[in-house]
């Protein structure tokens, strides 16, 4: 991949996670090279970029900005996406379709993350981890929930393959809400095993990508996406169990024996 194509990805990423709006300016471009670890030239070659693409509207004397008739996050699969999270707001029980699609997702992006990832990649992914750490310890399930999907978008954008940290990011939403159902059933559980091993499950995945292991990388992201599959199935069962027992007709659910 080209650097300019590295460095449009990683300025993608830093417009969507700080959820800058159309019609927004973006901070000047000293900055923003900084804040992207890039050079200026780089960057002002990926503006470019997306500037031609429809993205970004460059004004002259004034700036980049964010163009109105598109939002960034739209980029190349525009409304895909939409239909999945009304189907998943209708069935809950689609949610374990996206967890079988993040199993194929990630198992890629946590390989290629492992090969590929920068010094600078590796700093972002830990600093996701820390951040969600830090707001489950809190029990902030809500901003837990965003940094847990901040964490595996960061790998993603590790893995520096443009099409799978596209698919990742028109997948943002759904995979939150995903992230957010599992992540509540977990602490409903109140089994701190359970939030210990999602713990010791994100920090094997980083341990592998940062010492550049991609089959560890890929087996950690299998073991912790099949590991919340299942708890959270669990959870699904044993409620759908006392569902059907409340149900019942209270001469079953508490008969009378006969004198």
């Amino acid at each position: 991949m080209k650097l300019s194509d590295v460095v449009l990805q990683r300025l993608l990423t830093l417009v969507e996670s700080r959820d800058v709006l159309p019609g927004q300016k973006l901070p000047a471009e000293r900055r923003l090279a900084e804040q992207l670890g890039v050079s200026r030239a780089s960057l002002r070659e990926a503006i470019q970029k997306l500037v031609s693409q429809g993205v970004l509207e460059s004004r002259h004397g004034d700036g980049t900005y964010v163009k109105e008739q598109r939002h960034v996050s739209s980029f190349l699969l525009p409304d895909t996406f939409e239909p999945l999270a009304a189907l998943l707001s209708s069935d809950p029980e689609y949610r374990y379709d996206v967890l079988e699609a993040r199993m194929a997702l990630e198992s890629a992006t946590a390989w290629h993350a492992a090969l590929r990832a920068t010094t600078a990649d590796k700093d972002r992914i830990r600093h996701c981890f820390d951040v969600m750490l830090m707001h489950q310890k809190s029990g902030n399930r809500e901003l837990s929930s965003r940094a847990d999907a901040q964490f595996h978008l960061a790998i993603a954008q590790a893995s520096h393959n443009v099409v799978l940290l596209r698919v990742m990011h028109g997948l943002f939403e759904l995979v939150l809400t995903s992230v957010m159902h599992n992540r509540n059933t977990m602490f409903m559980l109140a089994t701190p095993e359970a939030i210990d091993d999602l713990t010791v499950q994100h920090a094997s995945l980083l341990e592998a990508i940062v010492q550049g292991d991609a089959a560890g990388a890929r087996d950690a992201v299998q073991e912790h996406l099949a590991f919340v599959r299942d708890t959270v199935r669990r959870y699904d069962d044993d409620e759908a169990r006392q569902q059907r027992y409340r149900s019942l007709p209270d001469a079953i659910r508490s008969p009378v024996i006969a004198r």
